[in-house]
């Protein structure tokens, strides 16, 4: 059974920074791309950011220039750095793994709030 932990939600101002962790249960490298996707209440899930295997990354328009997805090899983890968060960023995110099937986090909620 494949987990994926997360970490690292919470309240934030706006124009503040967050930083998300995802934690496998087995190597970042056995999943063909690892990335975030956040729900805001009454919207479907979408995809912020991604990274595959092979190091390539891709994101929403929604976060370019703001977020940044990155990985710490020796500590099997898959990061997420918000920067500049605004209100619209609130949504519980969502750590997310492919490799012939999804797997999913369990959510971490981000509010960006004065």
């Amino acid at each position: 059974q494949v987990q994926l932990v997360e970490s690292g939600g919470g309240l934030v101002q706006p124009g503040g920074s967050l930083q998300l962790s995802c934690a496998p249960s087995r190597s970042i490298f056995s999943f063909n791309s690892m990335g975030w996707f956040r729900q805001a209440t009454g919207k479907e899930r979408e995809l912020a950011a991604r990274i595959t295997s092979s190091g390539s990354t891709n994101y929403a328009d929604f976060v370019k220039g703001r977020f940044t997805i990155s990985r710490d090899i020796a500590k099997n983890t898959v990061y997420l750095h918000m920067n500049s968060l605004k209100p619209e960023d609130t949504a519980v995110y969502y750590c997310h793994a492919y490799r012939s099937r999804d797997y999913w986090g369990q959510g971490t909620q981000v509010t960006v709030s004065s």
